[in-house]
């Protein structure tokens, strides 16, 4: 048995990202792993091997679509995917390895196995009790399905199957057309499979903007998928090698069904908080199974804190990660700060999709007076000779101080270009600060500054 300062319970994004902080602030820090290896769903099962087959199918459809009219010639590649696979393991292990490398650096113990409090100050991992003047619970959260749906990752799969199929499915059925279900599919669909999104909402991606939603269900359907919304899945019926999957419309009740080989169930995770002991503990939880915490992120119960998916808020991982870091401040005497109104969320598929802040839906519903601008990457030089010029991007400014309130945008490298206006936003800026600052050309940015030029006197190349 060891004594702490503090132990992080789970060693994902916000885990381990918490450890390192705690431990560069003088703090002793052990950190609880019951994975083979550290980095937690986002590295081993999630975020990290994703991106990894998103790239690998992406360049399948540019070697496809795009590389004879820039003057490439030969033939098709074809898919190994055994291959493919290798590779995705690989990028695993070495993001995997390199946080071990970084807990070693920063003198951090990894207590293996699966942790639990038995006490306030007391974390047991297997036998063995371990005393802490702090406990984070940074226990993430797992993949929810629906009444009727039973997962045997083989043949109806969640997110953590998807990524390590025996074959390559002719047809897959993703059950939500959330982030995870439309990048999986995408996926599947690059590589072939005929690929069916069936969703229980009117629109994708719920909570997004309704003009990015719609502009990306477009560019979906041109590059192969096919959309049932508005649909309400019933059941799912498998047998070894095929599935059969039930569902009803909405707008008229009548029943369907579909085949497929796989079914990728994608309709959201959940908290995972299973096993720590919260319930003996007399830890307070929400009505959705999340750990209450404070604005320090502390529980009701003094000297245990919780961040990143079982708490409230957006479940992604630069989330956690930075309630990690603003917890480790905490701890450490000092002070530590989220802005959630600026976390900006991404969509992996080609094009990227990405969005920052307010919708014009939830600043219509609080009366606040916005003005948008507006520039298609059609306009964008770069993105035209990239093949690369589907999407827009859209800054929402205050009508009155012009203060930057959210951007969506949907196009090339989005997901980078999205930070520039969080670096605005989190200072402060006004959509004519990002219009006066010089952009490089040719860029994709080039597009960011055109839309903040399209809420004054309007853009240049439009």
């Amino acid at each position: 048995m060891a004594n702490y300062d503090v132990i992080i319970i789970g060693s994902g994004p916000g885990g381990y990202v918490c450890a390192i902080r705690c431990a560069q602030l003088g703090l002793k820090t052990a950190c609880v792993e019951g994975r083979e290896t550290l980095g937690g769903t986002c590295l081993n099962v999630g975020c990290i091997p994703s991106k990894a087959l998103l790239h690998s199918s992406h360049m399948l459809h540019e070697a496809e679509h795009n590389f004879a009219a820039m003057g490439l010639k030969g033939k098709s590649p074809s898919v190994d995917w055994k291959q493919m696979l290798s590779y995705k393991d690989d990028t695993i292990a070495t993001n995997t390895k390199g946080i071990e490398f970084l807990f070693k650096k920063n003198k951090i113990d990894w207590l293996k196995g699966w942790g639990s409090i038995p006490a306030p100050g007391k974390v047991k991992v297997g036998d063995e009790v371990h005393e802490a003047k702090h406990i984070v619970i940074a226990s993430g959260s797992e993949t929810s399905s629906l009444p009727g749906v039973e997962v045997d990752e083989k043949v109806v799969v969640t997110s953590t199957g998807a990524l390590e199929l025996g074959k390559l499915p002719k047809k897959m059925v993703v059950i939500g057309a959330g982030v995870i279900g439309l990048e999986l599919g995408s996926v599947y669909s690059r590589l072939g499979a005929e690929v069916t999104v069936i969703e229980y909402l009117d629109a994708i991606t719920p909570g997004m903007d309704g003009e990015v939603q719609k502009t990306f269900q477009r560019i979906l359907k041109k590059q192969g998928l096919t959309f049932v919304m508005g649909a309400a899945v019933q059941k799912t019926d498998a047998t070894k090698t095929k599935a059969k999957v039930t569902y009803t419309l909405r707008k008229d009740d009548s029943e369907h069904q579909i085949e497929a080989d796989t079914v990728l169930v994608a309709t959201g995770r959940k908290p995972f908080v299973d096993g720590l002991g919260l319930d003996a503990l007399g830890v307070k939880l929400t009505d959705r199974g999340q750990v209450a915490v404070d604005d320090q992120w502390q529980t009701n119960i003094k000297g245990i804190h919780a961040i990143g998916d079982c708490i409230t808020g957006p479940m992604l991982a630069h989330k956690a990660e930075d309630e990690g870091m603003a917890v480790a401040e905490v701890l450490a005497g000092k002070h530590g700060h989220v802005n959630y109104g600026v976390i900006p969320s991404v969509i992996y598929t080609h094009p990227e999709v990405a969005s920052v802040g307010q919708t014009e839906q939830q600043l219509k519903d609080s009366g606040r007076a916005y003005k948008t601008g507006k520039f298609s990457f059609m306009g964008n030089g770069r993105a035209k000779a990239n093949f690369a010029a589907d999407g827009f991007v859209k800054i929402l400014a205050d009508k009155e101080t012009d203060r930057i309130l959210g951007a969506h945008i949907i196009g090339p490298s989005a997901g980078e270009l999205i930070h520039e206006i969080c670096v605005a936003m989190e200072f402060g800026a006004s959509a004519q600060d990002l219009a006066l600052t010089c952009h490089a050309h040719p860029t994709y940015s080039e597009a960011v500054r055109e839309a903040a030029l399209a809420c004054g006197d309007g853009p240049i190349h439009a």
